[in-house]
């Protein structure tokens, strides 16, 4: 498998690109080299997870960053070696479906990444959701006297505070934006998750009106009260899950990568334990390594079948 082509894509330069280099001697090398490694048939499954490489592609939303993480630490624990590449949307779907990334469990459907899944879906795996009860929709402070978003009307200099452009929650706000009459004349600013968390925080802290795009699990739920707007015209669709793609043929080439990825599976309160962690100051890394150290039954459930 090559890795990403990020000289093309013109996102990191001076990556290698290739995971592996097989092939490159004689017939007596490769003897040798079966020998002295143990890759011959009898102990090629073994040989598969220990120190075998993996790409896990992740858009970098707070969610994206734990789960990712998490899941990657996993799989290091297991014997691999793991690399997790943050990508923008579009290029985190299409290093999968090209087989220059591995895996990502960051596809939120049905609506955020729909354009996305219309795009790719069909040459990735879909190995089912990994966590349910997702959402998005426009999130106001409780402090602000509207319930839905056909009760705005000049709130927050009729400005709704998105995230990046290109996301699908962004979308989703432009489209309400159209859909909705009273809120003709408002308009969609986009920067980042990390800005709209920023200006969230001040406009909290000095209870001025912000109307934001909002997603959950999120942190921001169990730092300030917030509340989701009603959504009566549905710009923002229905509920959402996060689900796990896999490039084509992992299953062959790393089955038990593959069965962990298929078996990952956990709750909004545990991913936000994560997320949490992280916005105090622990790095994701150390992050997701306490919490799998802390929660070995539901590590266990992931490895089930893995030997």
């Amino acid at each position: 498998m090559s890795k990403f082509n990020w000289k093309r894509l013109g996102l990191i330069a001076g990556l290698s690109l290739s995971l592996v280099a097989a092939g490159c001697g004689d017939a007596e090398e490769e003897t040798d080299t079966a020998e002295n490694t143990g890759t011959d048939e009898g102990t090629e499954e073994s040989a598969s997870v220990d120190g075998a490489e993996l790409e896990l592609a992740y858009v970098e939303w707070e969610t994206e960053v734990a789960s990712t993480h998490v899941i990657g630490k996993v799989l290091e624990d297991l014997g691999y070696d793991v690399e997790l590449t943050p990508l923008d949307n579009a290029v985190m779907w299409e290093a999968v479906a090209t087989s220059e990334a591995d895996g990502m469990v960051a596809a939120w459907m049905p609506g955020t990444h729909a354009a996305q899944y219309e795009e790719y879906g069909d040459q990735v795996v879909d190995l089912g959701e990994n966590l349910e009860g997702a959402a998005i929709g426009m999130v106001v402070p409780e402090y602000m006297d509207v319930n839905s978003i056909a009760d705005l009307t000049d709130e927050a200099d009729m400005t709704v505070t998105g995230i990046d452009p290109g996301a699908g929650v962004v979308a989703a706000a432009e489209r309400a934006v159209e859909e909705y009459d009273n809120l003709d004349g408002w308009e969609v600013e986009t920067s980042s998750s990390g800005a709209m968390a920023t200006a969230l925080g001040q406009a909290y802290e000095n209870e001025e009106e912000i109307v934001i795009t909002g997603w959950s699990p999120h942190w921001k739920f169990q730092k300030y009260d917030l509340k989701y707007l009603e959504d009566p015209e549905g710009s923002f669709g229905e509920a959402e899950v996060i689900k796990t793609m896999v490039r084509e043929g992992l299953e062959e080439d790393a089955p038990e990568a593959y069965q962990v990825l298929d078996n990952f599976y956990w709750e909004p309160a545990e991913m936000e334990e994560v997320m949490v962690a992280i916005l105090d100051g622990e790095d994701p890394e150390d992050a997701a390594a306490a919490w799998v150290e802390e929660n070995p039954d539901r590590v266990a459930e992931w490895t089930e079948g893995v030997e």
